[in-house]
């Protein structure tokens, strides 16, 4: 990969969720069934280990059961305990240096969150994960769980938010004493021909863009607005040139990044509060979407 910076790989659990009607759910693990060929792959804790020891992370998750929303109390209960049990299997199989996570789960049920948090730093990991939200609930919701858990979980050790990506919900995370968080949203849409900016989201391949001879966004310094125009983006984008999408991509990742720079001063000046009020209002956020 020729990347010489800390590497995250996850355990598989996200697609326990999203390839739902091509797995089976036991105890052992998860079966899933090929969408090429249909040939059947088995993965257990145990194996899950192998997987991502080999791939030699620095950051490896424990194999988990992420529930799709809205589940019942009993769907909810048992996967939060069965996730409980793999997490011991995990690390009970785990041989090297790298740190792995234990991942919250529970739905959006409270007293389960509570319990899986309870027991997860039982098996002392070395950092924790909330999983199992921002997968299509109301944004209430997502708070709600947020708030609720985060506290929970120990002050000295990372906390990992899975699978969130847009500048307010990485905001409220860092709100709530989030530490990491990741999101497959940012390449997304730029493949989609969207792009984050200071201002709202461009969706750059509409037709109002084909003469806008601008960056994608003039307070970025990245390498696709210090080089490019809205236009010849949008151009390469109508045309399905991949560097239209590459150059998306480079935009997005490095707003993100930017954002997350500016909330690592924002908290060491004690300004976090002050600075999210005024990025809703500025990117456009009403605050009852808040």
């Amino acid at each position: 990969m020729r990347w010489d910076k800390p590497i995250l790989t996850d355990c598989g659990g996200f697609q326990v969720f999203s390839l739902s009607d091509l797995r089976t759910i036991t105890e052992d693990g998860v079966e899933f069934k090929s969408h090429l060929d249909g040939s059947r792959h088995f993965f257990s804790p145990e194996k899950v280990m192998e997987i991502e020891e080999d791939l030699g992370a620095d950051i490896i998750m424990s194999f988990d059961e992420c529930c799709p929303y809205p589940s019942t109390y009993e769907y909810t209960k048992n996967s939060m305990e069965r996730t409980t049990r793999w997490a011991k299997r995990c690390k009970e199989a785990h041989k090297t240096d790298q740190a792995l996570f234990g991942i919250v789960q529970g739905g959006f049920y409270e007293d389960l969150r509570k319990q899986s948090v309870k027991d997860l730093v039982e098996l002392d990991f070395p950092g924790y994960a909330i999983g199992g939200i921002s997968v299509g609930e109301p944004k209430e919701k997502f708070l709600e769980i947020l708030r609720m858990t985060a506290p929970l979980l120990p002050e000295a050790k990372p906390r990992y938010l899975m699978g969130v990506g847009t500048p307010d919900y990485l905001l409220e995370a860092a709100m709530a004493g989030i530490d990491m968080c990741d999101c497959v949203l940012p390449t997304r849409i730029a493949r989609n021909g969207t792009a984050m900016t200071s201002k709202g989201k461009v969706v750059v391949r509409n037709a109002e863009y084909a003469e806008d001879f601008g960056p994608l966004d003039d307070e970025c310094d990245c390498y696709a607005c210090k080089n490019y125009t809205r236009a010849y983006i949008r151009h390469l984008v109508k045309c399905g040139e991949i560097l239209g999408i590459r150059l998306l991509s480079i935009h997005n990742i490095k707003f993100l990044t930017n954002l997350m720079e500016r909330v690592r001063i924002e908290i060491e000046n004690d300004n976090l509060g002050n600075f999210v009020k005024d990025f809703y209002k500025k990117y456009g956020y009403t605050k009852e979407e808040k």
